[in-house]
């Protein structure tokens, strides 16, 4: 095995940082750790190498020679940050060879970058097969990662490795991109990806590239979309630049059978490639308010069905990357809802169980845990959030066998209700593009940055009840959401007793538009009455959904509407697992825009990411007999707190 020189300041601090924590292991660690090798330029099928570390378990400074369990994180993002090493030296010290990979193009590997290439999966291949031929290895080969390294974990078990292990993939692994994380139901999810670029961009080894970023503001570029092709700061980095208008130009799902795929690749989608997929246990990691849920939750259940080793799912009341905290934003759920040592001690019970074949706590885990939310007391705690508790939740299947759909329709008057809507006009508004409803609340994993005002740090959790003042797109008064004439809602009265939502939700419209083409997008959301500590109320936003109108009947082949007929359009958020209290009220806001988390449909029906004009839309929401809009909502009986 080749070896490279560790003389970088990088290696420098990794290899103080690894001493210091072998220091601070005490009687309970069997090993000391050692980085046996760094930069190790491991050649891949195509002779591109990639650079990768090996920490190995050592005891006075010498690699134990007995083989041992290994676990591999291949990653974009730099194999010596976001607290790898750290993890590499917990990990030894429990008896496992740690390996950490940069990916093709990023960092000290060779090659050339491109976000979900084909390559992922083919270099996740030869990494496994490498790493198995070491004579210090043994069994299968684990793997772990959160986002795109839950990504490159799904790439890697698309083409069945002989000798691939146990995958723990937290929040990643991308079922459908035209559905979900890159795309949604046609709409491009443009505050993540154009997000995602530029921060990519700031971290650049390049000192001129950095600084051009570090000057810009990405939600200053967002006003001025679409982008063109050398015309905004991702000209400095073609390889940003052309994934980002491929994949905002490119808005037809692929065709049945096309020559030409691109949805539906190998280094992109999983849904197309279940069957091929290696049979090892997996567990699914998935947060509420993560953009990758609506995937984990069909990754679940289509590899579930494809095949025979244990697969689980584990979903939180998380936003991106957040497993270890017990609130978000503006709400905190209890300190059940937290995996404290999830890095640590909740990965090694998953790898001690199913690389070292140890009894672990995973022997009684079910197929699907969930954390269903809503049990708290609805107080303001000492934080200044509010008190939305929740517990969780065992289940054997998903859907949940024992939930009951049932449909709430939408009336003229704005109720919601079980009761099926009689005769009359249908609700129109005025949706303009140069004035789009803005992003505040829903799953999301971007940067949204307007001055000093983090949009992520809050979470994208509350819809109103104060200032809306510092999100993007936001304009004076700064009032809540449903007071713009462009959101309308539907709400019960406040409910007798509790209902319990846990499942897949599906809104259904009959909708009619003065345009060829419009969006259509619909919010879940828990209303909690006025109280002493939110004199105002609180509108929690629970789940949310889009759909491009052209592609209502078939995502690979765009349909104009007709103005003026009437059309059906289904909607699917991501699922949600919820209790509404007594006194609550469910809520369904409709609207026709969710900016800049997706991009603004420009309503000419032009091709999309290329339009030079727009112009506002008269959208109809039809409530009556023969168009009854409603919300089918799974509700399961209320567990006695």
């Amino acid at each position: 095995m080749k070896t490279r020189t560790l003389g970088m300041a990088a290696r420098a601090a990794a290899a103080a940082l690894i001493l210091a924590a072998g220091a601070a292991a005490q009687a309970p660690d069997p090993y000391d750790v050692v980085l046996h090798a760094g930069d190790v330029m491991v050649e891949m099928r195509d002779g591109v190498r990639l650079a990768t570390d090996v920490y190995r378990p050592s005891r006075d400074a010498v690699p134990v020679d007995t083989p041992l369990p290994v676990l591999l994180q291949r990653t974009p993002y730099g194999k010596e940050g976001r607290g790898l090493v750290e993890r590499a030296a917990y990990f030894v010290r429990h008896g496992y060879v740690v390996v950490l990979q940069d990916t093709r193009g990023r960092y000290e590997s060779e090659g050339t970058f491109s976000k979900y290439h084909d390559f992922d999966a083919t270099d996740g291949y030869d990494t496994v097969e490498w790493i198995a031929a070491l004579p210090y290895t043994a069994g299968g080969v684990g793997m772990f990662g959160t986002s795109y390294g839950a990504h490159t974990q799904a790439d890697a078990a698309k083409m069945n490795p002989p000798n691939l292990g146990p995958l723990l993939l937290n929040q990643g692994g991308i079922s459908d991109p035209w559905l979900h994380k890159v795309r949604n139901h046609g709409a491009f999810e443009l505050g993540q990806q154009v997000g995602w670029a530029f921060d990519q961009l700031r971290l650049s080894p390049d000192p001129v590239v950095r600084a051009a970023f570090e000057a810009e503001g990405v939600a200053d570029w967002f006003a001025a979309m679409p982008l063109r092709r050398g015309l905004s700061p991702l000209a400095a980095a073609p390889e940003f630049e052309d994934y980002v208008l491929d994949q905002l130009t490119r808005a037809d799902h692929d065709r049945p059978n096309a020559d030409v795929r691109h949805w539906t690749r190998l280094g992109v989608n999983w849904s197309a490639y279940y069957g091929r997929t290696a049979d090892v246990p997996m567990l699914h990691v998935a947060g509420w308010y993560d953009p990758y849920v609506g995937s984990q939750f069909e990754n679940f259940v289509g590899l579930t069905r494809a095949k025979t080793s244990p697969i689980h799912l584990l979903v939180g009341p998380w936003t991106h990357g957040a497993n270890t905290r017990s609130y978000a934003g503006d709400v905190e759920f209890g300190p059940d809802a937290a995996i404290p040592d999830f890095a640590t001690g909740f990965h090694r019970q998953w790898f001690d169980r199913h690389l070292k074949q140890v009894p672990t706590a995973v022997d009684d885990w079910p197929p699907i845990r969930l954390f269903v939310m809503g049990t708290g007391d609805g107080r303001r705690d000492a934080d200044g959030r509010l008190v939305h508790g929740g517990y969780w939740r065992d289940a054997q299947a998903w859907p949940l066998p024992e939930a009951e759909p049932t449909a709430y329709y939408f009336h003229a008057d704005g109720a919601l209700s079980p009761r099926e809507p009689a005769d009359a006009p249908p609700t129109t508004y005025t949706y303009d593009p140069e004035h789009p409803v803005p992003t505040i609340g829903g799953s999301f994993s971007g940067v949204l940055k307007r001055g000093a005002y983090d949009q992520r740090e809050r979470e994208f959790r509350r819809l109103g009840g104060g200032s809306e003042n510092g999100f993007y797109g936001s304009r004076p008064p700064y009032l809540p959401l449903k007071t713009r004439p462009d959101v309308v809602v539907f709400q019960t009265e406040p409910l007798e007793a509790p209902v319990e939502v846990v499942g897949p939700i599906r809104v259904v419209l009959y909708a009619s538009s003065t345009v060829v083409d419009t969006d259509f997008t619909v919010k879940l959301v828990d209303v909690y009455p006025p109280s002493e500590d939110f004199p105002t109320g609180f509108e929690m936003n629970l789940t949310d959904g889009i759909l491009r109108a052209r592609y209502r009947n078939d995502p690979s082949r765009p349909e104009p509407m007709t103005p003026g007929e009437v059309h059906e359009l289904v909607i699917r958020p991501y699922p949600t697992a919820n209790r509404f209290k007594a006194g609550h009220r469910i809520r369904i806001d409709v609207s026709s825009s969710n900016f800049p988390r997706f991009d603004v449909n420009p309503n000419t029906g032009e091709p999309l990411g290329r339009h030079r004009r727009s112009v506002p839309a008269d959208n109809s929401i039809h409530h009556e007999p023969a168009y009854p809009s409603h919300v089918v909502l799974p509700l399961v009986a209320v567990t006695p707190e």
